[in-house]
């Protein structure tokens, strides 16, 4: 066979294929989240049931933990957890402070907002009705969210009017079904409508089957584990490569470099802008090195 037939012989189905296999095997998905599939006008619905503490005992039955995404000057990326997460010093946050106190411009408030830490919470939850998935229905997922669901947990928890019972929403018995409603506004993913159901028993209360979901459940305090943050100098050092055009040495990627995609939603990208007026799905737990960059903070302005 002659050079060019062997070249030839790598047709563009071959290519594909290829290329298609590559994808699999580099993508970050982690396939113990859920999230919300949207449609092309940016609508989601699904049923959800926030489930208990894996440690009745010790753990809450949530998360929480910040992280910082922006481009620098360079052109390359900062995606890391912050060290505020462990109730320490991180190396953003000391750079930003000074210059927030310094009386900044309008302009300037607007350049320092893009270092922002992102707030996530994540909880186990089981998912009761997911019309665009139905496999997922009755098995048992991590689900990240942002503070405006949050903030529907807390207010179900602790109502504001006397005529309104608390309720539990993490409580199997005493708790009730989330309703999950997602609408696109102003170009932003919005929470408002979604609501907890009347309190019901999981599985009208059958605590065997209580107990096998529970013993399903992860372990959600390896979002809050040392070991999966990088130390101060560690990530003061990639800081200053991001902010200084000097240095040429870094972890962070550029958005020509970030192919990967690491969002099991097919209609939507990932997003986590947690300092705009909406909110939506945070992002799997992810470090720098296993991210997809690119679609990842194009999509920031998301998330709240």
């Amino acid at each position: 066979m002659s050079l060019r037939d062997r070249f030839k012989s790598n047709n563009i189905q071959n290519l594909t294929k290829q290329v298609e296999e590559l994808n699999k095997t580099q993508s970050y998905k982690d396939d113990r989240f859920w999230q919300a599939e949207r449609d092309n006008e940016g609508n989601g619905y699904a049923i959800i049931r926030f489930l208990p503490p894996t440690n009745p005992d010790n753990d809450a039955p949530f998360v929480r933990y910040w992280r910082h995404g922006f481009q620098g000057p360079t052109g390359r990326w900062y995606i890391e957890n912050s060290r505020t997460s462990l109730g320490e010093n991180d190396p953003v946050t000391d750079y930003t402070s000074p210059l927030w106190n310094n009386d900044p411009t309008e302009a300037q408030k607007k350049e320092l907002r893009k270092f922002n830490r992102k707030l996530t919470y994540v909880s186990n939850i089981l998912v009761i009705k997911d019309p665009a998935n139905p496999q997922n229905e009755g098995k048992v997922f991590m689900f990240a969210y942002g503070k405006k669901i949050f903030d529907k947990i807390n207010e179900a928890m602790t109502p504001q009017f006397g005529d309104e019972t608390p309720v539990n929403p993490f409580d199997p018995w005493d708790g009730a079904n989330f309703r999950l409603k997602i609408r696109k506004v102003a170009g932003y993913a919005n929470y408002d409508r979604s609501e907890f159901e009347q309190p019901s028993a999981l599985f009208g209360g059958d605590e065997s089957q209580i107990e096998t979901v529970w013993k399903q459940q992860y372990d959600l305090n390896e979002f809050i584990d040392p070991k999966n943050y990088k130390s101060y100098d560690e990530l003061k050092q990639q800081l200053d490569s991001i902010l200084n055009s000097e240095h040429t040495e870094s972890n962070a990627a550029t958005a020509e470099e970030a192919s990967f995609t690491s969002s099991p939603r097919k209609s939507e990208r990932v997003s986590g802008d947690l300092d705009s007026d909406s909110d939506n799905e945070a992002p799997p737990f992810e470090t720098a090195d296993s991210g997809d960059a690119l679609s990842f903070f194009e999509g920031l302005a998301e998330e709240d």
